[in-house]
Protein backbone atom coordinates (compact mmCIF):
# COMPACT_ATOMS: atom_id res chain seq x y z
CA UNK A 1 0.00 0.00 0.00
CA UNK A 2 1.11 3.33 -0.80
CA UNK A 3 2.32 5.78 2.32
CA UNK A 4 -0.37 8.73 1.58
CA UNK A 5 -3.39 10.20 3.45
CA UNK A 6 -5.51 12.60 1.34
CA UNK A 7 -6.71 14.55 3.73
CA UNK A 8 -2.97 15.59 4.52
CA UNK A 9 -2.05 18.90 3.51
CA UNK A 10 1.32 18.12 1.23
CA UNK A 11 3.18 21.01 0.24
CA UNK A 12 6.29 20.45 -2.20
CA UNK A 13 8.73 23.03 -2.80
CA UNK A 14 12.90 23.83 -3.67
CA UNK A 15 14.60 27.20 -4.05
CA UNK A 16 12.53 27.90 -7.67
CA UNK A 17 8.63 26.26 -7.26
CA UNK A 18 6.45 25.62 -4.57
CA UNK A 19 3.08 23.12 -4.93
CA UNK A 20 0.45 23.38 -3.05
CA UNK A 21 -2.99 21.85 -2.28
CA UNK A 22 -5.38 22.98 -5.11
CA UNK A 23 -8.09 24.71 -3.41
CA UNK A 24 -11.26 26.31 -5.02
CA UNK A 25 -10.27 30.50 -4.43
CA UNK A 26 -7.52 29.41 -6.67
CA UNK A 27 -9.91 30.22 -9.56
CA UNK A 28 -8.94 33.99 -8.93
CA UNK A 29 -5.01 32.82 -9.11
CA UNK A 30 -5.51 31.11 -12.26
CA UNK A 31 -8.10 32.43 -14.44
CA UNK A 32 -5.91 34.43 -16.62
CA UNK A 33 -3.77 31.46 -17.17
CA UNK A 34 -7.10 29.11 -17.91
CA UNK A 35 -8.16 31.74 -20.29
CA UNK A 36 -4.69 31.62 -22.54
CA UNK A 37 -5.64 29.76 -26.26
CA UNK A 38 -3.85 27.03 -26.08
CA UNK A 39 -3.84 25.81 -23.00
CA UNK A 40 -6.73 23.22 -23.85
CA UNK A 41 -5.53 22.56 -26.98
CA UNK A 42 -5.05 18.92 -26.29
CA UNK A 43 -7.59 18.33 -23.27
CA UNK A 44 -11.30 17.27 -24.04
CA UNK A 45 -12.05 18.66 -20.60
CA UNK A 46 -12.44 22.44 -20.99
CA UNK A 47 -10.98 25.03 -18.02
CA UNK A 48 -11.11 28.69 -20.07
CA UNK A 49 -13.81 31.39 -18.16
CA UNK A 50 -14.78 31.64 -14.76
CA UNK A 51 -17.55 28.81 -14.84
CA UNK A 52 -15.50 26.19 -16.85
CA UNK A 53 -11.98 26.76 -14.44
CA UNK A 54 -14.66 26.51 -11.12
CA UNK A 55 -15.98 23.48 -12.44
CA UNK A 56 -12.75 22.06 -13.51
CA UNK A 57 -11.06 22.73 -10.18
CA UNK A 58 -14.24 21.80 -8.04
CA UNK A 59 -14.30 18.41 -9.98
CA UNK A 60 -10.63 17.42 -8.87
CA UNK A 61 -11.43 18.56 -4.65
CA UNK A 62 -14.47 16.34 -4.98
CA UNK A 63 -11.91 13.41 -6.38
CA UNK A 64 -9.34 14.02 -3.80
CA UNK A 65 -12.07 13.59 -1.03
CA UNK A 66 -12.82 10.71 -2.94
CA UNK A 67 -9.65 9.37 -2.63
CA UNK A 68 -9.02 9.59 -6.32
CA UNK A 69 -6.64 12.53 -7.07
CA UNK A 70 -4.85 15.07 -5.14
CA UNK A 71 -4.21 18.75 -7.05
CA UNK A 72 -1.75 20.94 -6.84
CA UNK A 73 -1.20 24.42 -7.37
CA UNK A 74 1.95 25.42 -9.34
CA UNK A 75 3.93 28.64 -7.46
CA UNK A 76 6.64 30.37 -9.66
CA UNK A 77 9.28 31.76 -6.56
CA UNK A 78 11.63 33.11 -9.11
CA UNK A 79 8.73 35.42 -10.99
CA UNK A 80 6.78 35.27 -7.57
CA UNK A 81 3.87 34.13 -9.41
CA UNK A 82 1.00 31.14 -10.20
CA UNK A 83 1.97 29.37 -13.05
CA UNK A 84 -0.56 26.62 -13.17
CA UNK A 85 -1.65 22.91 -12.31
CA UNK A 86 -0.76 19.43 -11.97
CA UNK A 87 -1.97 17.02 -9.91
CA UNK A 88 -1.46 12.92 -9.18
CA UNK A 89 -4.38 11.12 -10.03
CA UNK A 90 -5.88 7.64 -10.71
CA UNK A 91 -4.35 6.57 -7.44
CA UNK A 92 -4.49 2.67 -6.83
CA UNK A 93 -2.73 2.28 -3.45
CA UNK A 94 -2.81 -1.49 -3.79
CA UNK A 95 -0.73 -1.67 -6.77
CA UNK A 96 1.23 1.19 -5.18
CA UNK A 97 0.62 3.15 -8.81
CA UNK A 98 0.17 6.67 -9.66
CA UNK A 99 -0.58 8.73 -12.50
CA UNK A 100 0.74 12.14 -12.96
CA UNK A 101 -1.15 14.47 -15.47
CA UNK A 102 -3.44 17.38 -15.69
CA UNK A 103 -0.79 19.63 -15.85
CA UNK A 104 -0.98 22.92 -17.40
CA UNK A 105 1.26 26.28 -17.21
CA UNK A 106 0.87 29.78 -18.27
CA UNK A 107 2.72 30.64 -21.65
CA UNK A 108 5.24 32.61 -19.78
CA UNK A 109 6.42 30.15 -17.75
CA UNK A 110 7.12 27.05 -20.42
CA UNK A 111 10.36 26.65 -21.74
CA UNK A 112 12.32 28.31 -18.03
CA UNK A 113 12.90 25.05 -16.27
CA UNK A 114 9.90 25.03 -14.22
CA UNK A 115 8.80 21.91 -15.29
CA UNK A 116 11.88 20.11 -14.66
CA UNK A 117 11.60 21.39 -10.65
CA UNK A 118 8.06 20.26 -10.55
CA UNK A 119 8.47 16.57 -11.74
CA UNK A 120 11.45 16.31 -9.94
CA UNK A 121 9.70 17.30 -6.40
CA UNK A 122 6.82 15.03 -7.69
CA UNK A 123 8.33 11.63 -8.63
CA UNK A 124 10.78 12.28 -5.90
CA UNK A 125 8.09 12.63 -3.20
CA UNK A 126 6.12 9.61 -4.71
CA UNK A 127 8.71 7.54 -4.62
CA UNK A 128 10.84 8.35 -1.38
CA UNK A 129 7.75 9.17 0.94
CA UNK A 130 4.21 7.34 -0.98
CA UNK A 131 6.58 4.12 -1.67
CA UNK A 132 5.26 4.34 -5.07
CA UNK A 133 6.71 1.91 -7.70
CA UNK A 134 5.36 3.11 -10.93
CA UNK A 135 4.48 6.61 -12.10
CA UNK A 136 1.95 6.69 -15.51
CA UNK A 137 1.77 9.38 -17.52
CA UNK A 138 -0.01 10.22 -21.51
CA UNK A 139 -0.33 12.35 -24.12
CA UNK A 140 -2.32 12.83 -27.05
CA UNK A 141 -0.22 11.65 -30.25
CA UNK A 142 -0.11 14.72 -31.45
CA UNK A 143 1.14 17.03 -28.53
CA UNK A 144 4.81 17.00 -29.49
CA UNK A 145 5.63 19.49 -26.79
CA UNK A 146 4.63 17.55 -24.15
CA UNK A 147 5.74 14.09 -24.97
CA UNK A 148 9.11 15.68 -25.44
CA UNK A 149 9.25 17.01 -22.23
CA UNK A 150 7.74 13.54 -20.43
CA UNK A 151 10.79 11.96 -22.22
CA UNK A 152 13.40 14.90 -21.01
CA UNK A 153 12.90 14.42 -17.38
CA UNK A 154 13.65 10.73 -17.76
CA UNK A 155 10.13 8.94 -19.01
CA UNK A 156 10.15 6.12 -21.32
CA UNK A 157 7.48 5.79 -23.93
CA UNK A 158 5.50 2.48 -23.96
CA UNK A 159 2.55 1.99 -26.04
CA UNK A 160 -0.34 3.80 -27.64
CA UNK A 161 -3.98 3.73 -26.67
CA UNK A 162 -5.80 3.69 -29.49
CA UNK A 163 -8.62 6.39 -30.16
CA UNK A 164 -9.08 6.87 -26.94
CA UNK A 165 -9.66 11.05 -26.92
CA UNK A 166 -12.31 13.00 -29.32
CA UNK A 167 -10.02 14.07 -31.91
CA UNK A 168 -8.81 18.09 -31.53
CA UNK A 169 -10.86 19.03 -34.05
CA UNK A 170 -13.95 17.44 -32.85
CA UNK A 171 -13.59 14.96 -36.08
CA UNK A 172 -13.63 11.44 -35.01
CA UNK A 173 -10.95 10.12 -32.73
CA UNK A 174 -7.60 10.55 -31.60
CA UNK A 175 -4.92 8.10 -30.03
CA UNK A 176 -2.60 9.03 -26.50
CA UNK A 177 0.98 8.27 -26.20
CA UNK A 178 1.65 6.26 -22.66
CA UNK A 179 4.98 6.97 -20.94
CA UNK A 180 6.24 5.97 -17.36
CA UNK A 181 8.79 6.60 -14.67
CA UNK A 182 9.59 3.26 -12.73
CA UNK A 183 10.85 3.11 -9.29
CA UNK A 184 13.94 1.54 -10.45
CA UNK A 185 14.49 3.84 -13.40
CA UNK A 186 14.52 6.64 -10.63
CA UNK A 187 16.77 5.02 -8.22
CA UNK A 188 19.29 3.55 -11.13
CA UNK A 189 20.07 7.04 -13.02
CA UNK A 190 17.23 9.40 -13.50
CA UNK A 191 16.94 10.84 -9.98
CA UNK A 192 20.85 11.70 -10.49
CA UNK A 193 20.42 12.76 -14.08
CA UNK A 194 17.11 15.13 -13.40
CA UNK A 195 19.24 16.61 -10.48
CA UNK A 196 22.14 17.94 -13.03
CA UNK A 197 19.59 19.26 -15.31
CA UNK A 198 17.73 21.80 -12.77
CA UNK A 199 18.43 25.27 -13.28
Amino acid sequence: MLNFNFKETYILEDDVVKLSPLKIEHVHDLIDIANESDIWKYSFIKGDGVENLTAYIQSTIDNRKAEKDYPFIVFDKVKNKFAGSTRYCEIVPILKAIRLGYTWYGEEFRGTGLNKHCKYLLFKFAFENMGAERIGLGAYVENDLSIAAMKSVGCKEEGILRSIFPAIDGIGRTDAVLMSILKTDWESSVKSQLQKRLN
